[in-house]
């Protein structure tokens, strides 16, 4: 097991992969290493399904950090191309937390799950010695919808075009630079500063993934998180049993993006970029994709293809899965620095 972060694909593969309990007939989509979702079917509609850890940093403020709690847990569901219909969470606090601290993240839960139509179904809240920030319970995002709208993760087909919204290291940047901000603010100027620290509200995919998918033949998607584009488009090859071709150029990189990530010492093109949108797409439906995200805002740019082989190559170079991702060694080291 890798010392922070997911497990990486061996031990997922010898460990968690072969024990999954009972086979059903009614599952269309298993677990899967470095894939999003799961899905079932129930009588006429399919059930998208994914879990994450209930994700809060005090020190983003409690709203801002609730906001980003939130759509964390939507990401992995919106990406199947249906949007998300239910929520069930478990709050596992620690005992500091008060009671004014939680009611603004529940109160932002709430406002956010209004916006997107999610209905809160089920949960569970407590506080208890030994738990901590930010990791504080998980939740469960679902997705019920038709079975024809379900965009599989593992659909990456050969001649298909490659689509990234917003670029590299969207999460690390706005992360880091918040969490950290007395120091980046000694090493960069004003304006730098601020341009990372925007990223934070880009650190969403769900937007970008319904509005993909409802503008074209999109074959599968997946949000860039742990190990970055990098890491996010060899899972995508891999699921799909493809090889994805990209040129690093085409690819866009949002102000502040740069400066932090050298000021931090990590890779942008491994580090955790969630918020981060990789599609492929028909080659039909490409200019109508790009159309539809450039409509509501979100950088885009088609930046590759799909052929025949395995794994991924950048600028004609091979790249393998970066399996460690930078961000958390980064958190850890500047927490030391900053006290």
């Amino acid at each position: 097991m890798t010392d922070l972060g997911k497990v990486d694909r061996e031990f997922f593969d010898a460990h968690i992969y072969p024990h999954l309990g009972a086979d059903r007939d009614d599952e269309i989509l298993g677990p899967q290493h470095g894939v999003d979702f799961g899905a079932i079917r129930i009588g006429e509609q399919v059930v998208a399904m994914a879990t994450d850890p209930v994700f809060v940093m005090p020190s983003l403020g409690f709203e801002r950090a609730a906001w980003f709690a939130f759509h964390i847990l939507m990401s992995d569901v919106a990406v199947s191309g249906i949007p998300p219909t239910h929520l069930s969470v478990d709050f596992n606090l620690p005992p500091e937390i008060t009671d004014d601290e939680f009611e603004t993240v529940w109160t932002t839960f709430d406002e956010e799950a209004k916006e997107l139509g999610v209905s809160i179904v089920t949960g569970h809240t407590g506080r208890y010695a030994g738990c901590n920030y930010p990791m504080v319970g998980g939740a469960t995002p679902l997705a019920v919808g038709d079975p024809d709208d379900l965009v599989r993760p593992d659909g990456a087909r050969e001649g298909d075009r490659v689509i990234a919204t917003k670029g590299p290291a969207i999460e690390a940047t706005g992360l880091l630079s918040i969490q950290y901000e007395p120091l980046l603010a000694e090493a960069v100027d004003a304006d730098t500063l601020q341009a990372a620290q925007d990223r934070f509200y880009d650190m969403s995919p769900v937007r970008d993934a319904l509005t993909a998918a409802a503008a074209g033949p999109v074959t599968a998607m997946h949000d860039a998180t742990e190990c970055g584009i990098y890491g996010g488009l060899f899972e995508m090859a891999r699921a799909a049993d493809v090889r994805i071709e990209i040129e690093r150029d085409a690819v866009p990189v949002q102000p502040g993006v740069v400066e932090a990530c050298e000021f931090f010492e990590i890779d942008p093109w491994i580090s955790i970029s969630e918020g981060t949108l990789l599609t492929t797409v028909d080659p039909s439906g490409v200019d109508d994709v790009l159309a539809a995200l450039e409509d509501e805002g979100i950088p885009a740019a088609d930046v590759g293809e799909v052929v025949a082989g395995s794994g991924l190559a950048v600028d004609g170079e091979d790249k393998d899965h970066p399996g460690r991702d930078p961000f958390w060694a980064a958190m850890e080291e500047y927490a030391g620095k900053l006290e």
